[in-house]
């Protein structure tokens, strides 16, 4: 891991606030406590978060102590920032559970036994009402509507409960009962971690130092989400994160390059220098950018493998070595349940959809009708590029 201050407070940064600042906090020696929250809204982290974590993990390399703030409390509001409505409350027990998938995925960057993990309430389950009233009488009203996402939804019409409103209060608060000297997030979280520090300044606090890492689009250039299925997740197995990361468009290359990996900067602007003159196949870049990222994700024997499966397959045109197996009941079965019960489609829509595409094929030859009954046989099923089911009879 570097150690070069310079670089980590650069490469990968959407702005700090105050950079000079926190550079002259990091080289007196002491260290720091770097705050990362999180909302177990829900259960799955993907590599646009390894943005953040990946600079907590270079800190924390350097002797700085992360704390992990779990918002069991903010997760039953819902974290306002970038959405445009109101989010179904959770159950504590939907929190919990989250959480710990989280956790799971979070520590494979961080080192879980240099982190300190806190839950909100070990201080919001003694909150009274006259702490919350003190809490929210350090802000106005005009300071909640110079949030974006506020405003917007006050000037629609739209719905704007006051439970809301104090999710920003909530997580400034964290600040405060945590001591926070460097609070991370992604840009959308600029107003809610600038509230955390100002909290801190009027209680008496040293203000915290703002970090703010660049969102990383999805695979295909658009919001990485899960709705438009772009998503890289930390919980993939390495054979399935290398392949999503070959789809990924040959315009958000250096993008990737440059905010999930170590590759030297000098070498980065070779690489964009190449990509411009085409003197470079950007499939060639993009099994360097798998490589690494599987390699540190999982384990460079892992991104190997992942690699020498994904040639097999997708450049050779064999089968995989392992696949899922599904048995086709003695009467068969239709395409669409079929593909849905063996799990190659999230729904029948799905499935109907993509056999309309043409993106299904049983033993090679595509499947044209969604009321194909499937005999009792074995055979292969391939779904897209990348979904392989052996069929049994």
């Amino acid at each position: 891991m570097r150690d070069n201050l310079e670089w980590i407070l650069t490469r990968g940064v959407a702005e700090i606030i105050v950079k000079e600042e926190l550079l002259q906090k990091l080289r007196s020696g002491k260290p720091l406590r770097l705050k990362q929250g999180f909302d177990p809204s829900k259960p799955d982290l993907h590599i646009g978060h390894a943005v953040g974590l990946r600079k907590l993990r270079q800190l924390q390399d350097l002797g700085h102590q992360v704390v992990l703030i779990v918002g069991d409390w903010t997760a039953q509001i819902g974290d306002p920032s970038g959405r445009d409505e109101s989010r179904t409350m959770l159950t504590p027990e939907e929190v919990k559970a989250n959480a710990k998938t989280y956790m799971d995925q979070f520590f494979k960057i961080v080192d879980r036994n240099r982190t300190e993990v806190r839950w909100q309430s070990e201080w919001f389950g003694k909150f009274t009402l006259a702490d919350v009233f003190n809490l929210t009488s350090r802000f106005t009203l005009a300071q909640m509507m110079a949030h974006e996402t506020f405003r917007k939804r006050w000037e629609s019409g739209s719905p704007l409960t006051l439970m809301e409103l104090m999710y920003p209060l909530l997580q400034a608060y964290d600040s405060i009962a945590i001591q926070a000297d460097v609070e991370f997030g992604g840009t959308d979280q600029k107003f809610n971690i600038l509230a955390g520090r100002e909290l801190q300044a009027m209680l008496g606090q040293r203000p915290q130092d703002v970090f703010l890492v660049p969102l990383l689009p999805g695979t295909d250039g658009r919001k990485m989400s899960k709705t438009f299925g772009n998503t890289v997740d930390l919980s993939m197995p390495p054979d399935q994160m290398y392949g999503k990361l070959m789809s990924i468009s040959d315009d958000m290359l250096m993008d990737y390059l440059t905010l999930v990996t170590d590759i030297p900067d000098e070498e980065l602007a070779q690489i964009a220098t190449d990509l411009r003159a085409g003197t470079v196949n950007p499939r060639d870049v993009k099994m360097r950018l798998a490589r690494e990222v599987v390699g540190y994700i999982h384990s460079p024997e892992a991104a190997a493998r992942a690699e020498e499966e994904f040639v097999r397959v997708f450049q050779r045109r064999e089968l995989p070595t392992d696949m899922p197996e599904f048995t086709v009941p003695p009467d068969g079965l239709n395409i669409v349940d079929l593909m849905v019960q063996a799990g190659t489609a999230a729904s029948k829509s799905e499935a109907r959809r993509l056999i309309q595409q043409g993106g299904v094929r049983l033993d090679d030859v595509v499947v044209d009708s969604v009321d194909r009954l499937v005999e009792p046989k074995d055979a292969i099923l391939q779904v897209g590029k990348r979904r392989f089911v052996r069929l049994r009879a």
